[in-house]
């Protein structure tokens, strides 16, 4: 699983200096470690329900030459092992140090070059960086821009099968925008015609699935 410091190939938050100018800036918003739990939890098990299925089958493959009711047990007992790990990972992150600038309450500041998080009094406070490569993509819910932050390159020389686990298993890190933080119609607009131009909404942006 890529830790949020992972991310963006490999940079993650870099400490920005100085505001970007002629920036849109936002109020102050806050993403709750139970609302980032629940958005993840759904859209990772919409996703992998379907790798649920293979210890399951593992636990009936013996039935094949030994009948018993004691295979069943196996098998939902090694489903439900998968759920609990799975679920755990989406649960973990929120309590890695390396996560919790996401999960302070922040305002933004975004222009062509860069995203600003910005933590604390606007003077005296944290300013987080993230330039427009590290985010992967975005999806524009019906109340709220959801940014997706790009997972980190995996170490060279890393086996064929733990690449494939690495990208497979994955747990979505992301910052959530919500429409009522612009200060006004105009700069949620112009946000979104950024996005659009740096290809991380279509054309036409609605609200889209994953």
């Amino acid at each position: 699983m890529n830790q949020p410091n992972q991310r963006g190939g490999g940079g993650g938050f870099r400490q920005a200096q100085q505001a970007p100018s002629l920036a849109i800036r936002t109020k102050k918003t806050q993403l709750t470690t139970d609302t980032y739990t629940k958005m993840v939890m759904g859209e990772v098990w919409k996703k992998d329900w379907v790798y649920a299925l293979i210890p399951f089958a593992l636990g009936l493959l013996p039935a094949i030459f030994v009948h018993s009711w004691w295979w069943i047990v196996l098998a939902v007992v090694l489903t439900i092992l998968f759920v609990l790990f799975r679920s755990a990972q989406v649960t973990g992150v929120t309590q890695m140090e390396q996560s919790k600038p996401l999960f302070e309450r922040m305002a933004f500041e975004m222009d062509n070059k860069q995203l600003l998080l910005r933590v604390g009094p606007e003077k005296e406070g944290k300013a987080m960086q993230l330039t427009w490569d590290m985010i992967g993509r975005v999806r524009r819910d019906v109340d709220a821009y959801v940014l997706y932050l790009k997972p980190g390159t995996p170490p060279e020389g890393m086996a064929a099968w733990r690449l494939w686990l690495a990208r497979t298993f994955d747990v979505p890190v992301f910052l959530h925008l919500p429409f009522k933080i612009f200060n006004a119609d105009n700069d949620r607009r112009l946000f979104e015609s950024m996005l659009r131009r740096k290809n991380l909404l279509p054309a036409e942006a609605g609200a889209a699935t994953v």
